[in-house]
């Protein structure tokens, strides 16, 4: 008995540095040391452990101490002022990034989570692995709000802004970050997480020694406490748990979205196929091309996690990939939604790796399909690896070792993968950047060894962009570069595009893509069909850029775009098809020769569909007549005279109806030959800066995106870009003009001419 009460006395002498309030991590450090002196000490005392556990472990809400004191002051002044500058985008101390104006209702009746640090200094923790973290509590707690926050930064500075965006485009950053003037250096000198519920009750824990599951076991409790039902974890590892509703892109630097490549981080080859495969990663696609620049196909249609054809395949920010010859594969790392994929080149299919799930293997009923899709699919369905720590956490790089095996690792190299290449299981994790090197070092310096073979400037310029560690020069660079032939690949982050060194000659310059057609229609121009019919009357014009309405009688349309690019400007290739997305709604019928090869002549607007129907029973034409008709229908492209013409036909009946057209163009800056002082490439950028962003629409200035573009040391002349076209005309068709004999109709052709000017 003498025994314990010592014992106790050992513990009570701890109690009175236990600080009030919710500073966690301090709290946890004195336990460890508790545990750490004695083994026997708890093994006689574990009752009071588990209670002295159960009290202190998380929080501290039996603390005597008055409930006004339990903050400390830089905290709840910090909370204060986010919540207050949540009002205004941008104000005399703060400026919002990433943020749009519907998140006004962000802060109601959530659990929000801050981040707060200097994210692009080179000092400190390397911003990659707190975005790791932050990505992991994501995944786990879809409901959980993240905010960012950095101080003493110059919130008008067009350097602070460009450094902004070029972290955003780097760790894909998609929740909101405030910038300050003010200075918050007790928290902020070093990377902290501060978990609150509504802005009260803060738990504050330093990045440097937070340990995930401590923040799980905190989120969940403090969930819990409020009230709010998120206990259940959601890894989304899985295509039926992944809506496209639910999937977030980074909102601050989304005029950069419209350059040909936007972040193109990773390159593998299939040299005895000579074709290349690039890791377009921010447009969520894997471009595959030819030595000389020619797109050969295009593997991905938009953000999200679905496998089947290329064509309609889905991944999230692709990364590091492998080209196994044997069986004509690319394996592909898929970051975001913590994956390996396989694409089968000669199928045009791409499928799941791991995460392995139950799914896969279920019946294929068109049943089974619909209820997939629709997110109805149970549990059982899908088999997750929810308390595995093996489980893949945001990987990036892709090692082929021995023994068929991959080595998988993360952009900040503190977490390695050992994968079974046959079956998708992960054999084995480490943890620990010294840890990682044992496995990879001799890898990782095969590839810096081609690194340095750069010029000098352009290696230093990438491995800043991409913020590499110290501990490993060069070594964040190792799935942007590969052999192929004579030359060294290597991705240019910076400059948006993709270098080629001729060893013999030690000449580098950048592809020159064409064949810009096997793109399509970009998915962020495109227009889900189920949105475009629920749109009421076509409110949704913020970005047309023209709208025009006729008076026409009803029957056939033909419509010719003229449309002026910017003087400046060129086309890059003439207009494909395939980039032109054209749908008409209301009281039209639009007859396409695209839509005709895909297998169907017509596309029906559905509120005037029967009514079309009772006009083709009462007035039925010669089927040799239709078929003259239908083969005269076309989507046509034509340009000339620095113009491009779009053509198409419409039928129409009496109401209202639109025609809504969406092309993409790509374009780049003209040479002008007859200035023989034609590189002013601080000019170039500007100009490029404002075609992207014409009319401001950006929550940064053009200062910044023009400070951006000319980090690059490329030709800003070469720079291809979209430029999206967005074009509505509206027809108003009264009725049918009566026959002589009052009883048959009149058909009426009419053609209308629309200019468009993107100048």
């Amino acid at each position: 008995m003498s025994l314990r009460n010592r014992h106790i006395r050992k513990i009570s002498s701890f109690l009175s540095h236990f600080p009030t309030g919710y500073h966690h991590q301090p709290s946890r450090r004195l336990l460890n040391s508790v545990a750490s002196s004695s083994t026997h000490l708890f093994q006689q005392c574990s009752g009071i452990n588990t209670r002295f556990s159960e009290r202190f472990s998380v929080s501290f809400r039996h603390s005597t101490i008055s409930q006004q004191s339990r903050f400390s002051p830089s905290e709840t002044h910090l909370l204060s002022f986010i919540k207050s500058a949540f009002d205004q985008l941008q104000g005399p101390n703060h400026f919002w990034l990433n943020r749009v104006d519907e998140s006004k209702d962000f802060l109601k009746d959530g659990t929000i989570l801050v981040v707060a640090g200097r994210f692009f200094e080179k000092t400190g923790r390397h911003p990659g692995v707190i975005f790791e973290k932050v990505k992991l509590l994501q995944q786990r707690f879809p409901s959980i709000k993240v905010i960012g926050f950095q101080d003493r930064s110059s919130v008008c500075s067009a350097d602070d802004q460009s450094q902004l965006i070029q972290l955003t485009m780097e760790e894909y950053i998609t929740f909101p970050v405030l910038l300050s003037n003010k200075n918050f250096s007790k928290l902020t000198d070093e990377a902290c997480f501060i978990l609150s519920k509504d802005f009260k009750n803060p738990l504050v824990f330093t990045e440097k020694d937070l340990d995930i599951a401590m923040l799980n076991k905190a989120f969940e409790e403090l969930s819990l406490q409020c009230q709010v039902n998120n206990t259940a974890v959601h890894n989304l590892k899985s295509s039926w748990s992944k809506e496209a509703e639910i999937i977030k892109e980074p909102q601050f630097c989304t005029a950069l979205q419209n350059l040909l490549l936007y972040f193109p981080a990773c390159i593998s080859a299939d040299e005895s196929g000579k074709r290349l495969f690039l890791s377009d990663s921010n447009h969520h696609r894997i471009i595959i091309f030819d030595g000389n620049g020619k797109i050969l196909d295009c593997i991905g249609s938009c953000p999200g996690f679905e496998d089947g054809e290329f064509e309609s395949a889905k991944l999230l920010r692709p990364a590091a990939s492998f080209y196994h010859d044997t069986d004509d594969c690319l394996y592909i790392v898929d970051s975001e939604n913590h994956a390996i994929r396989r694409a089968d080149l000669e199928r045009r299919v791409l499928e799941t790796v791991y995460p392995t799930s139950s799914s896969h293997k279920r019946s294929t009923s068109l049943w089974t399909w619909i209820r997939t899709k629709l997110g109805f699919a149970s549990d059982a369905d899908v088999k997750f690896e929810e308390q595995d720590s093996r489980a893949l956490t945001c990987p990036w790089h892709l090692i082929k070792s021995e023994n068929n095996t991959f080595l998988i690792t993360s952009r900040s190299f503190e977490n390695l993968w050992v994968m079974d290449l046959a079956s998708g299981v992960i054999k084995e994790a480490v943890k620990g950047l010294p840890n990682t090197l044992e496995f990879c070092r001799h890898f990782i310096l095969e590839k810096v060894s081609l690194l340095k073979m750069m010029p000098d400037y352009l290696l230093q310029q990438q491995s800043d962009a991409n913020l590499s560690r110290e501990e490993l020069p060069y070594a964040g660079l190792i799935s942007c570069v590969a052999t192929f032939e004579n030359h060294i690949i290597m991705c240019d982050t910076v400059g948006q595009g993709v270098l080629k060194l001729n060893r013999e000659s030690g000449i580098s310059s950048n592809f020159q893509f064409y064949n810009l057609g096997m793109l399509g229609l970009p998915y962020w121009l495109s227009f889900p069909l189920e949105s475009f019919y629920a749109v009421a009357a076509g409110l949704s014009v913020g970005q047309t850029d023209h709208i025009q309405q006729f008076s026409l009688l009803p029957g056939r349309v033909d419509i010719r775009l003229s449309i002026y690019i910017p003087k400046d400007t060129e086309f890059v290739e003439p207009l494909h098809e395939s980039c032109i997305w054209c749908q008409a709604r209301g009281a039209a019928t639009e007859l396409s020769v695209v839509e005709s090869v895909a297998g169907s002549s017509e596309k029906v607007g559905v509120a005037q569909q029967w009514y079309d129907e009772l006009d083709n029973l009462a007035f039925e034409t010669p089927e040799s007549e239709q078929l003259i008709e239908d083969d005269n229908a076309t989507t046509d492209t034509k340009s000339q005279d620095e113009r491009i013409h779009i053509d198409s036909v419409v039928n129409t009946s009496p109401g209202t109806s639109e025609v809504i057209i969406y092309a993409a163009l790509y374009l780049k800056l003209r040479r002008n030959r007859a200035v023989q002082d034609d590189n002013n490439q601080e000019q170039f950028a500007a100009r490029i800066a404002n075609i992207l962003n014409p009319k401001g629409n950006e929550r940064f200035g053009g200062d910044s995106c023009t400070k951006l573009l000319l980090k690059s040391n490329r030709d800003l002349r070469d720079l291809i870009f979209i430029k999206p076209l967005h074009v509505r005309i509206k027809f108003n068709s009264p009725n049918h003009p009566k026959a002589d004999n009052s009883k048959d109709i009149i058909l009426t052709d009419s053609s209308i001419n629309v200019d468009v000017s993107l100048n």
